[in-house]
């Protein structure tokens, strides 16, 4: 069960590990591109490629996961809880890989909160799955250190096969009898809501490795903005420097072939890519050449 990139990745490794893979369910087809065409979830996408069967979530019921008859349920980013009759189907349970090193960041966000507030360390988990969200047994975990200049979207991508590789291990020792299960310390559970558009807007009475931070942490959904002249741009790289100019926060203190500079509460940061409404994402500099800024 899963829908996006970082599941298919974890589908994929079971495949070719020779695992039978019963059934998929995975979120709905999506409208993509200038056409608007629907599209299916890479997880579906990959599944119908190798014959097997899918599924909506909707269709999730206890009839139907019982008539499968299956040994273990694996949960990739799936977006979606299991009421409790299912997760008590599989005689081996249902396992789940979640981003994050549990119980930090339990919930739909682990990878953005991680850059969101500055960690240096996360990882992956993999766990068994209990009622209340993402709070089961720990069966393994692997850590990986955050890079200074990753977005939320290059950490996806590595986690995603760090994951899969962590899924392996974790249906291996289950095979075989020797998967831990190590309680998670409850009183030590932090959680990642889902993200909204509401926490795009940059708001720059913070430091600068703040802003930096929402605006990796935001790629590539829903991304950093700002209000530039009479237009909001989505921000997608930007420089810190400890230019204290003096300005208002918020300021733009210099338009130039690095960027836009604007003043923050510790120094300022060099906005160098961004992306106007209806436009593509581009050096800043270039985009100065078209457009003023009051």
């Amino acid at each position: 069960m899963g829908t996006p990139d970082f599941a298919r990745k974890s589908l994929q490794k079971l495949y070719n590990n020779g695992h039978e893979i019963l059934a998929v369910f995975s979120g709905a087809d999506k409208k993509q591109g200038r056409g608007m065409k629907l599209f299916p979830s890479p997880v579906k996408d990959l599944a119908l490629s190798l014959n097997t069967p899918v599924y909506s979530p909707e269709e999730m019921t206890e009839e139907l996961i019982t008539s499968f008859n299956c040994e273990l349920i694996a949960v990739v980013a799936f977006g979606k809880l299991l009421p409790e009759t299912i997760l008590q189907i599989p005689p081996f349970g249902c396992v789940n890989i979640h981003g994050s090193l549990l119980p930090k960041y339990r919930g739909a966000s682990p990878v953005q909160h991680a850059i969101l507030n500055g960690d240096k360390i996360t990882g992956v988990t993999s766990q068994y799955m209990v009622k209340k969200m993402d709070a089961g047994d720990v069966i393994f975990s692997k850590e990986t250190t955050i890079r200074d200049d990753e977005t939320s979207q290059d950490l996806f991508n590595r986690l995603g096969d760090m994951g899969a590789e962590l899924l392996s291990e974790t249906v291996y020792a289950i095979e075989h009898g020797n998967a831990p299960r190590i309680p998670q310390k409850h009183e030590a559970a932090t959680f990642a809501p889902i993200l909204t558009k509401n926490v795009s807007p940059v708001d720059f009475n913070q430091s600068a490795i703040s802003i930096k931070n929402k605006i990796r942490a935001l790629i590539p959904w829903p991304v950093a903005t700002m209000e530039l002249g009479d237009k909001v741009v989505k921000l997608y790289d930007a420089v810190i420097t400890d230019n204290h100019s003096g300005l208002p926060t918020g300021s733009v203190i210099a338009e130039n072939k690095f960027g836009i500079e604007v003043a923050c509460l510790d120094g300022s940061v060099i906005i160098t890519r961004l992306q106007a409404p209806g436009g593509k994402i581009m050096p800043a500099a270039e985009y100065l050449k078209g457009n003023k800024i009051k």
